[in-house]
């Protein structure tokens, strides 16, 4: 008896060590005065004709970062910073049309191959910030949305595994290979009452 007892603690404890793996971000809206004063610098010295600026602040389990949303010349950016303010990468709203045909057939290969069934929910063009170019080289080829290797492409993806319906992160690189996959959560619903 004694013996199963173990056992059951035992798979208790390491189900739940390693169900704390995933990653759950969550994303909501702030103020402006609580977005971080660097990056606020940054977006109001490096950007013009900006439209519908919004601010948010993304959880996980791992870290905190920042996101400013805007508008400009009929295009949806993000643009990603640390807590210091330091930008980690810019994305762009793109269409499935908007990507290279020989990357689209590898990617969407890849969807086939992995999920039952799928629906792409968002599909970003990532311009990530690297040590290899200047921050200002990073702003510029996003903002013309320019093709580069350097490039990445982050499909949202409601996909259809054995277990069911799931939201997956997928990011592939600027030929279509695949990079990472993470699990998203559901939409945060905490502010509706029952």
């Amino acid at each position: 008896m004694m013996k199963y007892k173990i056992v059951l603690v035992s798979l208790l404890f390491f189900g739940g060590f390693a169900n704390a793996q995933y990653k759950y971000e969550r994303e909501h809206r702030i103020k402006k005065s609580q977005f971080p004063p660097a990056a606020l610098q940054f977006i109001n010295k490096d950007l013009t004709d900006v439209k519908r600026l919004k601010y948010y602040k993304e959880t996980d389990s791992t870290k905190i970062s920042y996101e400013a949303k805007l508008k400009k010349d009929k295009l949806w950016y993000g643009m990603g910073f640390d807590e210091n303010g330091v930008l980690n990468d810019i994305k762009i709203v793109i269409k499935p049309v908007d990507i290279p045909s020989e990357t689209l057939e590898r990617i969407n290969a890849y969807l086939e191959k992995s999920f039952s069934k799928y629906k792409i929910k968002k599909l970003q063009q990532q311009y990530p910030s690297s040590d290899s170019e200047t921050l200002e080289t990073t702003i510029r080829n996003a903002f013309q949305n320019l093709l580069l290797p350097s490039i990445n492409y982050e499909y949202t993806v409601k996909g259809k595994k054995e277990k069911g319906y799931l939201d997956y992160e997928i990011l592939f690189d600027a030929k279509g290979n695949f990079i990472n996959l993470r699990k998203t959560p559901p939409p945060n619903y905490d502010h509706v009452l029952y």
